[in-house]
């Protein structure tokens, strides 16, 4: 089959992804194989391109990527189940999150998968599962946000906070969203009550005393987080961008969670997880349109290096799916 395959790592996705043959996988017991239409682009996959920050290499290959096809994200159809699976039968239109999505065909764990709802087209269906599962569980079960509640989403125009910025906002909190000014009337569709631009205004300049911050961009300082949180205030830091080479942001997270027992502030952070309760939650929230997912791009398989480069580079609002069409395509 068609893959894009990825033999070392390296700073520019196009430079070390290409189009290659590979042999179409096997599902291992409690795995379905899907045939991919769509998968989503997300930073994750972007750090597994990357290989950094460089701890995580313990866990994906220390000189080059174990899994040498990349992607997580994907909606198609089952093309096989493996051992031990009753609840999916060939066939079936499905979407959620596994290894190798960037092919003609790609695996995952039949409890990160769910049956694709008629009101989602697979591009929308690859758009959600991570990202929609971060956003959901970081404002839901990190931050908590409630009716009333005023939260500060940094990072607001991107995959994940796209999402978070409309589930805060369908749980009835007033939300202010940092994000560039040219991304304003984006932002104010999905919900914010007011916009930061970060290009103009640091988050600070028009006070504090956020219930919630919820810090998916991850490039300021803890003390800074902490001057516009409320005394007790809820700090989210989603993921772990910039930082040093070794750990990333991770350090941020870190330094939060040892503060937190000192201090009336709570400083977390979190890492989503796909599972097939959030998957579901989100397509129910897609039906009821309190939740839309917000794809801006669409590349060819081919392009995904092009894709993960524009994303890195802040050149994608919201989100963005690769088209993978009939595998070997």
């Amino acid at each position: 089959m068609t893959a894009i395959v990825q033999a070392r790592y390296g700073d520019d996705p196009a430079a070390v992804l290409s189009p290659g043959q590979v042999p179409v996988p096997r599902p291992r017991p409690g795995q379905v194989l899907v045939r991919v239409e769509a998968a989503g682009v997300d930073r994750g996959v972007w750090h597994l391109t990357t290989g950094r920050p460089y701890a995580a290499r313990l866990g994906i290959g220390l000189t080059k990527p174990r899994q040498p096809v990349p992607g997580l994200d994907f909606a198609g159809t089952v093309a096989a189940v493996g051992e031990g699976v009753s609840d999916y039968a060939v066939g079936d239109p499905v979407f959620g999150s596994g290894t190798g999505a960037y092919a003609g065909y790609a695996t995952a764990p039949a409890s990160r998968v769910i049956r694709r709802p008629q009101h989602l087209s697979p591009v929308e269906a690859a758009a959600l599962p991570v990202s929609g599962c971060t956003a959901l569980q970081a404002v839901r079960d990190h931050a908590r946000v409630a009716a009333g509640n005023r939260v500060l989403i940094i990072g607001a125009s991107g995959g994940v906070g796209s999402y978070a910025v409309q589930l805060a906002a369908s749980a009835g909190a007033e939300v202010t969203a940092v994000a560039r000014g040219t991304n304003r009337e984006f932002v104010l569709g999905l919900g914010a009550k007011d916009v930061i631009d970060y290009t103009r205004e640091e988050i600070d300049a028009r006070g504090g005393g956020y219930d919630v911050v919820i810090d998916i961009a991850g490039n300021r300082p803890l003390r800074l987080l902490r001057s516009v949180l409320a005394a007790r205030g809820r700090l989210v830091i989603v993921g772990g961008e910039n930082g040093g080479p070794l750990l990333g942001g991770l350090g941020r997270q870190l330094r939060g969670s040892l503060l937190t027992p000192f201090i009336s502030q709570h400083l977390g952070g979190m890492f989503g997880r796909t599972t097939g309760r959030d998957l579901a939650a989100l397509a129910q929230a897609a039906e009821t349109g309190t939740l839309r997912p917000m794809v801006s791009m669409t590349y060819a398989l081919a392009d995904a290096g092009k894709a993960l480069a524009d994303l890195a580079d802040g050149r994608i609002r919201g989100k963005a799916v690769i088209t993978v069409g009939e595998p070997g395509s």
